[in-house]
């Protein structure tokens, strides 16, 4: 349904992973390697990054393919960052909501994307949106499967949870209430990474920046190069990477 990507690590410019590997996310949004659902990304697309010293992300979004839009390869040249979270969207609703429907979604410290869908949306969801504050259900983001599970993780998220705990929580209440969904989300607060194979293809690489700049990790929905050092992440898993190091852990299914 979609392509994702999410780096934490030395600075580096946007390009250096969205535009400049042979197959980058730019290039993945009309010619995946490895997408199982959908062909073309053509939905929307958008990053966000972290600027030195400011723990609020910024954003770029656009209603239309990444590859029509003639200023994102200057962004991507200039801007540097130490944490991005970057998607290209095949809308499972074709233009449901344009902009505001395209990842990542933002509040506060955090960047949210998702890949994958809710079957029966949004019937299989009603219990969950009906546990939300009134104020939270009327702040969506967008009419999309995805808005929602973006509100039922920032829910938990401003309550406290912890990142990580927050978004396995977050994958295990909406399966148990749509058991076919696919739900591969990623999640950073600038610092750490946190991700979810759920339905849906997961790889990640240590060390990215290379060597002149290791140390770095990506989460990607597909490896953007041939680099042999690429591994990908079992199904039902979460990942969770921060100053070069990443944890898997199994999600274990919600009860019938």
């Amino acid at each position: 349904m979609c392509r994702q990507l999410a780096y934490t690590g030395p600075p580096v410019a946007l390009g250096e992973l969205l535009t400049a590997p042979p197959h980058a996310l730019y290039r993945q949004s009309w010619a995946p390697r490895r997408q199982r659902y959908g062909t073309v990304n053509a939905d929307g697309f958008g990053v966000g990054w972290y600027a030195e010293g400011d723990p609020v992300p910024a954003r770029y979004r656009r209603p239309g393919p990444i590859w029509a839009d003639l200023g994102f390869m200057d962004l991507a040249r200039v801007v540097r960052s130490r944490t991005l979270l970057a998607a290209v969207r095949d809308a499972t609703l074709p233009g449901a909501d344009g902009e505001a429907a395209a990842a990542p979604f933002a509040a506060g410290p955090w960047l949210f994307s998702h890949n994958g869908s809710v079957g029966d949306w949004p019937a299989t969801l009603a219990p969950l949106a009906s546990a939300l504050p009134a104020e939270e259900l009327l702040a969506l983001a967008a009419r999309t499967d995805s808005a929602l599970i973006w509100a039922l993780l920032l829910h938990r998220l401003r309550a406290g949870h912890e990142l990580a705990q927050a978004l396995g929580d977050t994958v295990l209440d909406v399966a148990g209430a749509a058991p076919a969904a696919r739900l591969n989300l990623l999640l950073t607060d600038g610092v750490r990474i946190a991700a979810t194979a759920w339905g849906d293809t997961l790889w990640y690489l240590a060390d990215a920046g290379g060597p002149a700049a290791p140390g770095g990790v990506v989460a990607a929905s597909e490896p953007y190069d041939d680099d042999p050092r690429w591994r990908e992440v079992p199904d039902r898993t979460l990942l969770v990477a921060a100053g070069g190091d990443v944890l898997l852990s199994p999600l274990k299914e919600p009860p019938a």
